[in-house]
C-alpha cells in the first residue's frame, strides 16, 4: 500500500504541508488494528478527522456502515478521488472540524464513534470539543503524540497527570491501545505516537457544575510548584481562611498540590466551592 499511496501523491503533485501536521499511515496491519481497537463495527457511523490520503478512511469504510471524513487541505481532493474510488459509504467533507456546528452534525448522523490520526497541533482542542459539545459521541480512538497519550491516561501523583487528564475523566475513561514508532509514518515525524481510546460514559464522575469543576482543575495546575491552597487564593481571590476551609471540608491536606488530587476529589472540591465561586 505504501508504494501505491506514494505514487498517487506524486502523480497528483501533492506536497506535505507542515502547518497541517501531515503524517500519513500506510501500513495495512496498523490501520486494521486501529479500527479493530475502536470496537466500531458494521452498524456504526464513524467520523474521521484529518483523513489525509484516505488510507484509514478505506479501512474504516471496509468495517463500518458509514464514515464521514473531515479534511482541511483541499489539495488532497485529487488524491482522495483516487484512493477512495469505489468506496461508496465514505464521504469527505473539506472543512475545519473545529469550526463545525457539532449539534447540527449530530442531528444528521445520530450516534457515532470517532477514529482519527489526529494532527498533533489540534489534538487537545479537538478532543475537548468532542467531549464537551458532543452529545452523541460514543468513543474516540485517536492516534496522538506519545507524550500526549501519557497525559490523557495518567493517574494522580505522576508527572504526566495534569488539567487535561482531570477534565477528560469527568466524561470518559482513557487507555492506550498501542504505541506506534515514528518510522510508521510518511513523512517521519520527530516523535513517537500512541493510539488512545476514550470511552464516553455520561455521568462518569458526577459534578454539580462542570464549569466550576474545570475552573478548579485549571487553577490547581496553574502553578505546579505552588500548593493548592495558594493557587485557590490567587486565582479565585479567596481569603486564606476560605481556601483552607474548602480544603479541610474535603479532607485535603493544606500542603497538598494539585497533582495529588484524583478527579473524584476534584469533583468534591468543586462541588463545595460552587457557592463561593459564584
Amino acid at each position: 500500500m505504501e508504494n501505491n499511496i506514494k505514487s498517487v501523491l506524486t502523480e497528483c503533485g501533492f506536497s506535505f504541508k507542515k502547518k497541517f501536521g501531515q503524517n500519513f499511515i500506510t501500513d495495512k496491519n496498523l490501520l486494521a488494528s486501529i479500527v479493530a481497537g475502536s470496537g466500531a463495527g458494521a452498524d456504526d457511523t464513524v467520523i474521521e478527522i484529518g483523513c489525509g490520503a484516505g488510507t484509514l478512511t478505506r479501512e474504516i469504510a471496509a468495517r463500518c456502515k458509514r464514515v464521514i471524513a473531515f479534511e482541511v487541505d483541499t489539495a488532497l481532493k485529487p488524491v482522495l478521488e483516487k484512493t477512495l474510488a469505489g468506496v461508496d459509504n465514505a464521504e469527505v467533507v473539506f472543512r475545519d472540524f473545529l469550526k463545525v456546528d457539532l449539534k447540527k452534525l449530530e442531528e444528521e448522523v445520530g450516534e457515532y464513534s470517532v477514529i482519527a490520526n489526529l494532527p498533533y497541533y489540534v489534538t487537545t482542542p479537538l478532543i475537548t470539543k468532542l467531549l464537551e459539545e458532543g452529545k452523541r459521541c460514543k468513543s474516540l480512538t485517536v492516534m496522538v503524540q506519545e507524550e500526549v497519550a501519557e497525559r490523557l491516561c495518567a493517574s494522580e501523583n505522576t508527572p504526566e497527570y495534569g488539567a487535561i487528564t482531570a477534565v477528560i475523566a469527568v466524561r470518559a475513561s482513557a487507555h492506550i491501545l498501542k504505541r506506534v514508532p515514528r518510522t510508521m509514518f510518511t513523512p517521519r515525524p520527530n516523535v513517537d505516537s500512541a493510539v488512545v481510546k476514550l470511552t464516553v460514559e455520561e455521568g462518569r464522575i458526577p459534578v454539580k457544575d462542570e464549569n466550576a469543576y474545570k475552573k478548579v482543575v485549571h487553577a490547581a495546575f496553574l502553578s505546579r510548584r505552588k500548593t493548592l491552597e495558594n493557587n485557590l487564593v490567587n486565582v479565585f481571590k479567596l481569603t486564606r481562611e476560605q481556601a483552607q476551609k474548602l480544603l479541610l471540608d474535603c479532607n485535603i491536606d493544606l500542603k497538598a498540590r494539585g497533582e495529588t488530587l484524583s478527579p473524584l476529589k476534584f469533583a468534591e472540591l468543586s462541588d463545595k466551592s460552587c457557592e463561593i465561586l459564584k
